[in-house]
């Protein structure tokens, strides 16, 4: 039987953080298999590291969080930093861990860190479910490289944040710190393991075709006019209002997205930042997107109100639920980091919500720059300013 407990510090020695994290979230466990780990880009993450591994010894998967973490016992933050963990407790789960530094190709590194997993797990066949943790930049290409390897395997996950999107993100696993690659862990389970991915956003009228894209997450025009012209006449403003990162500001409750093939999922494509080119052409204005997308393919505009943002957190915590025929015994939330921003001080209504709907099933609730997940029958697909929670089943 999976039970999970979570820990959390805001010492300021990170050491001590460390230490006060593992010891809480590993107090009575006999058999922890994996300790899901976050921290604040402020902390001296080495150093919180050896705190806890002179706690545990089981293997260890995370990254920065933006901001700040939520657990039952709050929203997570301070000035010296923050750490947190969930650790999972099984008897008869097998977990594999593994990771990469980023190289010259994602692909290729993605498969290799898949047959690692596998290999690491004592075992030669594919995990029931992973999850992926990588820097915000060759997603796409680190999952499809896995794939390569384990085939179609549902998965969770997000992308590694800083707090002010200047690139200061680290990724851990194990004992490893880096900036730029990926991580995963492979779960072999029989245990119920459940994921509701959504950007939870409302379709307006307006859409278009992506008619040009420059190096997979730059979109250069919507039906032949500049990417950026044609949104801000979507959302009814300027686009010279909408330059830099004004752009991200402005879309997190107005974001772009598109359809997988079946129409069941949405998956948001968050604009980042808004491109002035310098010369006098249908395409000055581009829009740098937080994903892939692909010339040929729809695009929608979205929306939605604050209100609606914090709401669709317990309701998206509240449909994963439903889907386990088990009671569950553990909930890991992933929430984009820009949602959080466009929520701002009203963080705490977000903790009110999960905490209501987790009804004493421990949680952590993370904040990221890329979120991983499926819907129904829809592929494993990254997008941003969307929700991946995942409920582990007791049984």
């Amino acid at each position: 039987m999976l039970k999970s407990k979570v820990g959390q510090s805001v010492d300021a020695n990170s050491f001590n953080a460390g230490v006060q994290t593992a010891t809480m979230a590993t107090e009575g466990m006999e058999y922890t298999k994996l300790g899901f780990l976050y921290t604040s880009v402020k902390n001296d993450i080495k150093e919180l590291i050896k705190g806890v591994r002179s706690v545990t010894t089981a293997p260890i998967i995370g990254c920065t969080s933006s901001g700040a973490i939520i657990t039952p016992e709050g929203v997570i933050s301070s000035d010296n930093g923050f750490a947190g963990m969930m650790a999972l407790d099984d008897p008869d789960m097998v977990v594999g861990v593994a990771c990469h530094e980023a190289g010259k190709d994602a692909r290729a590194i993605g498969r290799k860190v898949a047959i690692e997993a596998v290999e690491n797990a004592k075992t030669t066949r594919a995990p029931a479910y992973f999850y992926m943790v990588a820097s915000p930049k060759e997603e796409e290409d680190y999952l499809m490289g896995i794939q390569d390897v384990i085939g179609r395997v549902p998965m969770f996950g997000g992308s590694a944040a800083d707090d002010t999107v200047e690139g200061k993100w680290k990724i851990f696993c194990n004992d490893k710190v880096f900036s730029d690659g990926v991580a995963v862990a492979f779960f072999y389970t029989d245990n119920e393991i459940a994921t509701s991915y959504t950007g939870a956003y409302n379709e307006t009228e307006n859409v278009g075709i992506i008619t040009e894209v420059k190096d997979n997450r730059t979109l250069v025009t919507i039906d032949g006019i500049s990417a950026l012209k044609k949104y801000a006449q979507w959302i009814n403003v300027k686009p010279e209002s909408l330059k830099g990162q004004n752009l991200l500001v402005a879309s997190i409750t107005k974001p772009l997205g598109v359809k997988d093939p079946l129409g069941n999922l949405t998956v948001i494509r968050h604009p980042m930042f808004g491109n002035d080119m310098g010369t006098r052409t249908t395409a000055d204005d581009t829009i740098t997107l937080g994903n892939k997308a692909v010339p040929g393919t729809a695009i929608l505009q979205l929306e939605a109100t604050v209100d609606e943002l914090i709401n669709s957190t317990g309701n998206t915590l509240r449909d994963v639920k439903k889907q386990l025929y088990t009671d569950p015994a553990a909930y890991f939330l992933v929430h984009c980091g820009g949602r959080k921003l466009g929520i701002g001080d009203r963080i705490e209504e977000v903790y009110k919500q999960l905490l209501k709907e987790a009804k004493g099933v421990p949680f952590i609730t993370i904040f990221t720059f890329g979120e991983y997940g499926y819907d129904e029958h829809s592929a494993n697909i990254c997008g941003g300013l969307m929700l991946s929670f995942t409920a582990f089943g007791k049984n």
